[in-house]
């Protein structure tokens, strides 16, 4: 596996354990903070609406000129981004702290281009394992996050938040130390100047649509019952470490299975995992119907972190065989604008969904959006007679 994809892997894991960590904390902060309980995911909904917003310019900024130059730039607003947030957490402002929180998520739009990088300097055949290894960066993510957000509680006394923020600082800045380290690829002159393809021409492939669906799916429900979480326990009156225990053994569900998720797909075809991934979805919200006590919330968020990792990697391997190199930026940037843009709405309707409709039929709710893509999914030519046949 090429030297860049490890250092990719390192610095996917830095900002993912601030991402963790800004998940751990950012509900309880907006029910803190929030005259409305509409608004308490407020901070969360606008950190995804930042990261839709940048996925299409850095994407093509990318393109443009270089991942280094979008990377660097991406961690430049997160630094940014998280002392706006510190300032408006300090300062007892919902606004403040949600403006800092969508400038984060213009960070974590960027950086999701990380797994796009390690495709880049890897082979065909070392693809799946290239995503895997990135992906697994965030094993470190899932034991530091929580912890971390734990640990900084006593850091100010003011605010058992505040602590959190200045973790934060420090994770986008050796982030950005990493980036600058890295030798990464510069484009080349077809990438820059051929426009391939229009969107139009390019959705006729089923294997995009299929991609595509299964990114906004499997994200949107993982976020939408991921940040629904919190707030029923808080309901529930379970204390914060449990809170954070259920998060952290959450994304060790998202992350730990990437060290073979490569391998189920070069063996099994993505067409595959993504099934099995949807199948873990659904199982996960039948859990969450079954009972509210610790171990339902443990195991349920367990499983939706597995499911998510199949149905995402499984559809990031998917995208690679879509697109020319011209066409790069632009199929790459619209899958994450859409992938995100699912993932955000999950994360407004979260706290109104828990409100409205209920614990029980949120997470029904879910069962029938995940059905959605396993039927388009289990129509799709299997991989091994397309994609995989490349490899």
């Amino acid at each position: 596996m090429p030297f860049t994809v490890w250092g990719l892997a390192l610095a996917q894991a830095l900002l993912t354990t601030g991402n963790i960590l800004l998940v751990s904390v950012a509900a309880l902060i907006g029910k803190q903070l929030a005259s409305h309980p509409a608004l308490i995911t407020l901070p969360i909904a606008l950190q995804f609406t930042g990261t839709i917003l940048s996925t299409l310019p850095s994407a093509h900024l990318m393109q443009r000129f270089g991942r280094k130059f979008g990377f660097v730039l991406g961690n430049v607003v997160g630094i940014a981004g998280t002392l706006v947030a510190l300032k408006g957490l300090q300062a007892v402002s919902l606004a403040g702290f949600a403006v800092g929180t969508f400038l984060i998520g213009m960070a974590v739009g960027t950086a999701q281009q990380y797994r796009f990088a390690a495709i880049d300097a890897a082979t065909v055949a070392q693809r799946p394992r290239a995503i895997s290894v990135v992906m697994a960066g965030g094993i470190v993510a899932a034991i530091l996050g929580p912890n971390l957000a734990i640990w900084a509680q006593n850091w100010a006394p003011s605010n058992a938040f505040v602590g959190a923020f200045y973790g934060l600082l420090a994770l986008y800045i050796v982030a950005l130390l990493v980036i600058f380290w890295l030798p990464l690829a510069k484009p080349t002159v077809q990438q820059k100047h051929q426009p391939g393809r229009t969107y139009g021409e390019l959705f006729k492939q089923p294997l995009l649509v299929g991609a595509v669906l299964s990114g906004m799916i499997g994200y949107g429900v993982m976020v939408l019952l991921m940040s629904a979480t919190p707030v029923a326990m808080d309901d529930m009156n379970y204390a914060f470490p449990a809170i954070a225990s259920v998060i952290q053994w959450h994304v060790l569900g998202m992350f730990a299975p990437s060290f073979f998720t490569g391998n189920l797909i070069r063996r099994f075809t993505s067409r595959s995992v993504i099934l099995w991934g949807c199948g873990l979805l659904i199982i996960s919200a039948l859990v969450n119907m079954a009972g509210m006590s610790y171990w339902h919330y443990l195991i349920s968020m367990l499983l939706l972190g597995v499911g998510w990792n199949f149905t995402f990697i499984g559809a990031t391997h998917l995208l690679a065989f879509t697109y020319q190199p011209e066409e790069q930026g632009k199929v790459q940037g619209m899958n994450e604008f859409l992938v995100f843009s699912a993932a955000s709405v999950g994360s407004l309707f979260a706290g109104q969904g828990v409100a409205w409709l209920g614990w029980g039929w949120l997470n029904a709710f879910a069962i029938v959006l995940v059905l959605i893509v396993t039927v388009v999914i289990w129509r799709l030519q299997d991989p091994s007679q397309t994609t995989e046949a490349v490899l």
